[in-house]
């Protein structure tokens, strides 16, 4: 073997050896920026996140309107939940003598919805105590149906009042009682309102993931999983500390839980600014997960217009978002907030 051809082999080993050493300060910086942003958990996401007072959170839903078996120790108080008039539309039904709260929750089963709307309910018991939940051995002398105005899915429909409103006529007629509402074309009038005011402010930001070659989804969650997100029942979550999404995965543009695909290629990151909790660094914080989900899978990190990402651009874009959650909150809708899931949902 030549002279020159030792050299080649040497020169070559310490190419090899400069990539690696690279690669190794590149992940590295990656990982402590990662830490600087997303700090460690006193608890494990995928082990459930709680609360300070260790009280799990709960994605938000509309579940069916169920009697409530826990009594509290103290004297009776009224259920801090309540109707919000600003984004619901509220039938009335005063009965003429109380209805026991089995014979309620009987009457009112299954009513959490109306097409694409949500409907909530509430009731004051023959004590005066208002309540977000039916207690055993209660009764009741009025009912509240609160129809949501308006989300996601446009403004309330004439068809949807109509079938609260059967609803109620019904309810009303078994327990003899009177309904109150106000007039279908004010409230029509008022979930346009909000349709147009809510539209304006609504915002989500993607990143994406491209993958060199599909991969098993099989093979790709687990890494998901190490490195802190956490699956509900419509998404696939990196979680805040109090259990609330700062942003979601969805896999082939189909959200994880419900993905029928066995591989996957193109992987989103989304933003979506009303249902996340505000930040100032919202866009920052997802572009360096995804900077170093894309390295640990083999792809590259882009746009939504599918141009790559550069660090520079992190800061612009943190500034615009939050311009957009100020808006949010000086409409009245904190990002993250209940009341605000509850509008931009659908």
């Amino acid at each position: 073997m030549s002279d020159l051809q030792i050299g080649l082999i040497l020169l070559g080993g310490l190419l090899i050896l400069g990539v690696l050493l690279f690669n190794w300060w590149q992940d590295r910086r990656i990982r402590r920026r990662m830490q600087d942003h997303f700090p460690e958990r006193e608890q494990d996401p995928l082990m459930g996140a709680a609360s300070a007072d260790g009280v799990a959170r709960k994605e938000p839903g509309f579940t069916s309107w169920a009697i409530d078996p826990d009594q509290d120790d103290g004297p009776p108080s009224d259920d801090v939940e309540e109707v919000d008039p600003t984004i619901e539309a509220v039938i009335d039904i005063n009965f003429a003598k109380p209805i026991d709260s089995v014979e309620l929750h009987g009457a009112v089963q299954g009513l959490t919805a109306a097409g694409n709307k949500p409907v909530r309910l509430f009731a004051t018991s023959d004590a005066g105590l208002h309540r977000a939940r039916l207690r055993p051995g209660e009764s009741y002398i009025t009912l509240q149906l609160a129809l949501l105005l308006a989300n996601r899915s446009g403004p309330l429909t004439e068809i949807e009042w109509s079938t609260v409103w059967t609803r109620a006529e019904r309810i009303a007629h078994q327990f003899d009682g009177a309904i109150e509402a106000p007039e279908i074309s004010e409230t029509l009038d008022r979930g346009r309102h909000l349709d147009a005011i809510c539209a304006d402010l609504d915002a989500q930001v993607g990143l994406i993931i491209q993958l060199a070659q599909p991969q098993a989804v099989t093979a790709v969650l687990p890494e998901f999983e190490r490195m802190g997100f956490t699956q509900t029942a419509a998404h696939l979550i990196y979680p805040t500390q109090a259990g609330l999404p700062q942003f979601y995965v969805a896999f082939e543009g189909e959200p994880v839980p419900q993905l029928e695909k066995t591989e996957v290629q193109r992987i989103d990151f989304v933003l979506d600014l009303p249902n996340s909790v505000a930040s100032q660094e919202a866009f920052s914080q997802m572009a360096i997960l995804g900077q170093h989900v894309a390295k640990t899978l083999g792809g590259q990190l882009l746009d939504d217009q599918g141009q790559a990402v550069s660090e520079p651009s992190y800061a612009v874009v943190d500034q615009q978002l939050h311009s957009l959650y100020q808006r949010l909150e000086q409409a009245g809708f904190s990002a993250g907030a209940p009341r605000t899931r509850r509008v931009f949902s659908g």
